[in-house]
């Protein structure tokens, strides 16, 4: 384990999805909570939205709070460069965004569980099964 001194300096990552609203809002919460000494973490999408509260309450339940997170625009993070810009849409049609000004590129494709149709407890089962995928996808690449 590296031990992490004042001056070290944490690693960029930016998240990337289309609406911001919840794979990538889910990867910035997860990452942060995580591996948090280690990484700076953002998210962004193409055509943001708001942030599902879906993904609000399913990051609740293990003690992460997104609550106070905002969709934000590619455009906010411009001029800016990362360490790793990281894609988690590419389901069925779905076209993730790209960023330039990253140092390393990664893909890591997740469903889109706002686009389950169904009850209440379906959404949630859909968000609790994504979170866990990108929960240990995190664990596994960072």
């Amino acid at each position: 384990m590296v031990k992490m001194t004042e001056q070290t300096v944490k690693e960029q990552v930016l998240f990337l999805c289309n609406h911001n609203s919840a794979r990538s809002q889910m990867a910035e919460g997860l990452l942060k909570s995580i591996y948090d000494e280690y990484y700076d973490v953002y998210s962004a999408g193409s055509n943001p939205t708001s942030v599902n509260p879906y993904a609000v309450k399913v990051l609740a339940e293990l003690g992460v709070d997104i609550s106070e997170n905002r969709s934000k625009s590619l455009k906010e993070f411009e001029g800016l460069e990362f360490d790793y810009v990281v894609t988690v849409c590419g389901g069925e049609g779905d076209v993730c965004p790209f960023f330039p000004r990253g140092k390393k590129y990664l893909h890591q494709s997740f469903e889109d569980p706002a686009a389950v149709v169904g009850t209440d407890q379906d959404k949630t089962d859909a968000f609790r099964k994504i979170r866990d995928e990108i929960k240990e996808w995190i664990i596994e690449t960072f």
